[in-house]
């Protein structure tokens, strides 16, 4: 993930081909060491590719990825009272917006 970040980074920053040098200058300036092979792999995976259109195709595949299972949140006991006592007030907000429009 860092060296996709650093790649970002250098893009946004205007360079349209960051090179490996690039990336790895980005790394060095928050002390983090590069592993060459994976930073080569990035570098041949997105070298000539637009961003633009990567991030889009990106967001299109995650789109379609599961979430994963459901997660159940533990609410203080007096919570839901207080929820379900405001949602008639809501429903009345609801309608004098309405009635203002």
């Amino acid at each position: 993930m860092r060296y996709v970040a650093s790649y970002l980074l250098a893009a946004l920053g205007g360079n349209t081909s960051p090179s490996a040098k690039d990336i790895q200058k980005i790394l060095d300036s928050v002390r983090i060491e590069a592993d060459d092979d994976r930073l080569n792999k990035v570098i041949s995976e997105l070298n000539g590719k637009n961003i633009e259109d990567v991030i889009a195709q990106g967001i299109h595949k995650l789109v379609s990825m599961p979430a994963g299972g459901a997660v159940v949140v533990s609410a203080a006991p007096g919570a839901a009272a207080l929820a379900a006592g405001s949602a008639p007030a809501a429903a009345e907000e609801e309608k004098k917006e309405e009635g203002v429009r």
